[in-house]
């Protein structure tokens, strides 16, 4: 991801078990994104998450954005 321009970034930790793909999107209106889920990736673009299911109410550890 580095090599494609990806910096890899933290969540914040105040409530890790509660914020969502879903609550994600809402706080990232612009961008690309890739979040790294259980043993899945979604991709995040301009608020809107690309998945083959519906992934909104999974739980992201952590994420890469596109600088």
């Amino acid at each position: 991801m580095r090599k494609m321009g990806f910096s890899r970034r933290s969540l914040p930790d105040s409530c890790p078990d509660c914020y969502t793909v879903a609550d994600f999107c809402k706080d990232h209106p612009r961008g690309l994104y890739v979040l790294a889920v259980n043993n899945h990736v979604v991709c995040v673009q301009d608020g809107d998450w690309f998945d083959t299911w519906d992934s909104g109410d999974e739980i992201p550890a952590y994420y890469w954005s596109k600088e």
